[in-house]
């Protein structure tokens, strides 16, 4: 079983719930907390999910916000099966979805079919 870390990101959910609509506001409250950025780099931290945090802009919104980083994210593990091949079987195969990358596999079948 594989288990894959991730997370969700809800800091546009936090901005709503205290009445912030838009992103560019957040930029001079980050500026009061000594974090220089400018509206597109806000723009893309909080409409997107970031792959790397500054902790200092992570602080400033816990600070403007009022909140902990638990607010701002949930972690959350997904796990996967591992699905292996099955052995022994018998009968025929049956034509699967063909794949981008891999050949399909042919079927003989007897004449007259």
């Amino acid at each position: 079983m594989t288990k894959t870390v991730a997370y969700r990101w809800h800091v546009r959910k936090v901005m709503n719930e205290h009445g912030m609509q838009s992103t560019t506001d957040l930029v001079p409250l980050l500026a009061e907390r000594g974090v220089v950025m400018t509206s597109t780099q806000v723009y893309r931290i909080v409409t997107g999910q970031p792959e790397r945090l500054n902790m200092r802009f992570l602080a400033a919104l816990c600070d403007i916000f009022d909140v902990t980083p638990n607010d701002l994210i949930e972690p959350y593990v997904a796990t996967k099966s591992r699905r292996g091949r099955k052995t022994g079987t018998t009968g025929a195969a049956t034509p699967s979805k063909p794949s981008k990358n891999r050949p399909t596999r042919a079927v003989i079948r007897p004449a007259g079919d």
